[in-house]
C-alpha cells in the first residue's frame, strides 16, 4: 500500500471506516432494543446502595429515551471495538515490517482485552465502593434521588478512566520497543510510578483509602505487566532485526 497514490489511500481509509461504522451499526440495532434493559443493570450499583424508598429521577423531559438510547450507543461502540480495531489494522498493516506486523497484531487484541478488563472491575470492584461511601455521606434531610442522565455521564467517564488505565501495558511495550525508553530506565523508576499511581488514586476517587487503593494498586501490577511485557518483545526484536538486516 505504500506505492499507492494519495487518492488510492483517501479511498481505503473511506473504506475502512465505513465498514467500522457498519460494525457499530449492526451492534447498536441489537442494543437499542435492549436499551431499558441496559440502563437498568448500568444503575444496579447505585439502585442498591440508595436508602430505602428513594429513587433515580429524569429531569429532562425527553431523558427516559434519550439517555438509555445514548448508553445503548456507547455500549455498541465497546462490543465492536475489535471489528473496529480490525480496520485499523486492514489499513496500516500493509505499510509495517513483517516483525512490527508480528507485533501490532496481538497488541490491538490485547488492547481490546485490557479496556474491557478495566470496565469490568470499575463495574463490579469501584462502583459498589464510591457508591457506598456517596451515599452514606449525604446530610441528614437530604433525599438521595440521582438524576439519571447525570449518572451516565458520571459512569462513563469512570469507563473510559479506567479503561484507558488498563492500557498501561501496552504503552509501556510501544515506549520499549520504539525506544524511546529503555525497560531499565522504566524499571528504576519503580518508586516514582508508585507515587504516581496512588496520586491519581487519591485524585480519580472519593477521599478514602480504600477506593484509592482500587485504582492505584491495579495500575501498578499493570505497569509491572508493562515491564514484563516490553522484556519479552526486546528479546524477540532483535533476532529480528539481525534477519531482516541480513535480508
Amino acid at each position: 500500500m505504500s506505492d499507492m497514490p494519495l487518492l488510492a489511500h483517501l479511498l481505503e481509509l473511506r473504506t475502512r471506516i465505513l465498514r467500522a461504522l457498519i460494525a457499530v451499526g449492526l451492534v447498536l440495532i441489537v442494543m437499542a432494543y435492549f436499551a431499558k434493559d441496559l440502563y437498568h443493570n448500568l444503575a444496579l450499583p447505585l439502585l442498591s446502595k440508595m436508602p430505602a424508598g428513594t429513587s433515580m429521577i429524569a429531569t429532562d423531559v425527553a431523558s427516559p429515551f434519550f439517555v438509555p438510547f445514548k448508553l445503548a450507543l456507547v455500549l455498541s461502540f465497546f462490543v465492536a471495538m475489535p471489528a473496529v480495531l480490525y480496520q485499523v489494522w486492514a489499513f496500516v498493516a500493509p505499510g509495517l515490517y513483517k516483525h512490527e506486523r508480528r507485533l501490532i497484531a496481538p497488541l490491538l487484541a490485547m488492547s481490546s482485552l485490557l479496556f474491557y478488563g478495566g470496565i469490568a472491575f470499575a463495574y463490579f470492584v469501584v462502583f459498589p465502593v464510591i457508591f457506598t461511601f456517596f451515599t452514606s455521606v449525604a446530610p441528614q434531610g437530604v433525599t438521595i434521588a440521582t438524576d439519571i442522565s447525570s449518572y451516565l455521564d458520571f459512569v462513563l467517564k469512570l469507563f473510559f478512566a479506567f479503561g484507558v488505565a488498563f492500557e498501561i501495558p501496552i504503552a509501556v511495550t510501544l515506549l520499549c520497543y520504539t525506544g524511546a525508553v529503555e525497560v531499565q530506565t522504566l524499571a528504576k523508576k519503580r518508586p516514582y510510578i508508585i507515587v504516581i499511581a496512588f496520586a491519581l488514586g487519591m485524585l480519580l476517587t472519593p477521599p478514602d483509602v480504600i477506593s484509592q487503593t482500587l485504582l492505584a494498586v491495579p495500575m501498578w501490577l499493570l505497569f509491572e505487566l508493562g515491564l514484563v511485557m516490553a522484556r519479552m518483545v526486546k528479546r524477540r526484536r532483535a533476532p529480528e532485526d539481525e534477519e531482516e538486516e541480513a535480508q
